[in-house]
């Protein structure tokens, strides 16, 4: 597993989210628990509008789900970005879970040493048709704020610098201004359309293409940050062509404060087709 955590100082938040998910994998409802705040404001999933805004509303959903996780079931950390008070976490839930399997990049805030705000992003395309359909709350009811407003940003000054900057880029629909904030080898990856590209030229060229059109790019807007000064997230708002969607986008910062990862990750299922296969089609070129 290759983990990166903010060294400018040392960040003791990897070791204890290790230590959360074997806990969690170990279904041990209590011990699991026990990392989250007696105050706690939210654990969300953004995709399927799940939002346990209590302690105990979380306490069940643990009660009900852990006694059907068996092995080969695992909840896991990939990558970890955090300073000592809010994270950005590359994760997994095996199909045991949840009867899929999740790549999940998750928005995690701690007070006092405990988790108090914790969302999680992921693209509903590969998840079965029947649970997708069975789980999602309605659109009348889905939730499109996760607790922003009552959790404050905590992440690292020279991250808010960087993810305001390029998220004010991506809304202003200004490429050339991104990519002015692109370390020359980035790397920007949409789990969503399966898309990935190398290098601050072609990266730059793409955004000239879908800025316009992608969830994270014009009139979106910036609602939370997360992570270190080496890299962590910032969650977003679509503009209105999206109807509310949401998402995060995952950044790694070089000592420059140049941006080397763009990670954006989002539920696809809520574009139209036509446009999905468009932006598809843009990852290519013309």
């Amino acid at each position: 597993m290759s983990t990166q955590t903010d060294n400018r100082p040392t960040a003791p938040l990897a070791a204890t989210l290790e230590r959360f998910f074997t806990t969690k994998t170990s279904c041990d409802v209590d011990a699991t628990m026990s990392y989250f705040a007696p105050d706690l404001a939210t654990y969300s999933d953004a995709t399927l509008g799940w939002d346990f805004d209590s302690f105990p509303a979380l306490r069940n959903v643990f009660v009900q789900y852990m006694p059907t996780w068996a092995p080969p079931a695992r909840s896991y950390a990939t990558g970890i970005l955090s300073n000592d008070v809010s994270a950005l976490v590359h994760m997994v839930d095996t199909p045991e879970l949840f009867g899929g399997e999740l790549r999940i990049l998750a928005a995690i805030d701690f007070r006092d040493g405990k988790i108090v705000r914790w969302v999680d992003y992921w693209d509903g395309a590969p998840y079965p048709d029947e649970l997708y359909v069975k789980f999602r709350t309605p659109d009348a009811q889905f939730p499109r704020e996760f607790k922003d407003a009552e959790v404050p940003t905590q992440a690292a000054p020279e991250l808010v610098t960087a993810a305001t900057a390029v998220q004010h880029a991506f809304a202003a629909g200004d490429a050339s201004a991104a990519a002015e904030l692109l370390h020359t080898d980035v790397a920007l990856t949409d789990m969503s359309l399966r898309a990935q590209l190398i290098g601050r030229i072609e990266t730059a060229r793409y955004l000239g293409r879908v800025i316009a059109d992608v969830p994270y790019g014009q009139s979106s807007s910036l609602r939370h940050v997360v992570g270190g000064a080496a890299g962590g997230g910032f969650e977003w708002t679509a503009g209105p062509k999206h109807g509310g969607l949401v998402g995060i986008t995952a950044l790694e910062l070089d000592t420059n404060g140049l941006i080397t990862k763009l990670t954006s990750v989002y539920d696809s299922r809520q574009l139209p087709p036509v446009r999905r296969a468009a932006l598809v089609g843009a990852s290519i070129g013309p």
